[in-house]
C-alpha cells in the first residue's frame, strides 16, 4: 500500500472518529465473507458504521484527532473492525444479537462518551447503558409522576369538599 493510500485511510478514519462520540473495536477474524456481509447489513440497518483497517492506521487516526484515546490502544491487536455509532449501546446490542448465531465479533474495546471499556466481559455492561434520549425520557417520566399525583389529589379533593358543603347545606338544622 502506498503512503498516499495510507494517509487517505488515516484522514478518513480520523474524520469518522471526530464525527461519532462512540466507537467499538471488535475482532471479526474467522467470520466468513457471507457472515461479515450479514454483520455489515445488520450494522447498516441499525445506524452503525463499520470499518475494517490495519491497527497502525487506526491508531494514527486516533492520534490525529488529539482526543486522548490512549486507553483504547491496547485493544488494537490482531484483526480489528471499528463500529461507529451516535448511540452508546447500539454496537453492543448488535454484537450481542449477532453472537446468538455466530461466535464473533468479539469486543476488544469501546470508547463511549469519554469512558473506555476493555475486554469482551464488558459487553453486558455496554448493552445496559442507556442512550441520551432514553435518559431524558426517564427523567421526564419521573418529573411528570409527582405532578400527576398532585393534580389528581387536588381534583378528587375538590369533589369531596363540594360534596361535604352540599350535604351540610341540605341538612336540616
Amino acid at each position: 500500500m502506498k503512503r498516499e493510500d495510507k494517509q487517505a485511510i488515516i484522514d478518513d478514519l480520523s474524520e469518522i472518529i471526530k464525527q461519532y462520540p462512540n466507537f467499538y473495536v471488535t475482532d471479526t477474524a474467522g467470520l466468513t465473507v457471507q457472515n461479515t456481509t450479514k454483520l455489515r447489513r445488520l450494522c447498516f440497518s441499525k445506524g452503525v458504521k463499520m470499518r475494517v483497517a490495519k491497527n497502525s492506521l487506526i491508531r494514527k487516526a486516533m492520534e490525529k484527532t488529539g482526543n486522548g484515546y490512549e486507553g483504547i490502544y491496547e485493544a488494537l491487536k490482531g484483526t480489528s473492525a471499528i463500529m461507529f455509532s451516535e448511540t452508546g449501546n447500539a454496537p453492543a446490542k448488535i454484537i450481542k444479537e449477532f453472537r446468538k448465531t455466530h461466535d464473533r465479533p468479539i469486543l476488544k474495546g469501546a470508547y463511549v462518551e469519554t469512558a473506555i471499556f476493555l475486554g469482551d466481559n464488558q459487553l453486558d455492561t455496554l448493552v445496559k447503558i442507556k442512550s441520551k434520549n432514553e435518559l431524558i425520557g426517564d427523567i421526564i417520566f419521573l418529573l411528570q409522576s409527582p405532578a400527576r399525583n398532585v393534580i389528581s389529589a387536588l381534583q378528587s379533593g375538590g369533589g369531596k369538599i363540594a360534596g361535604i358543603i352540599k350535604t351540610l347545606s341540605e341538612k336540616p338544622q
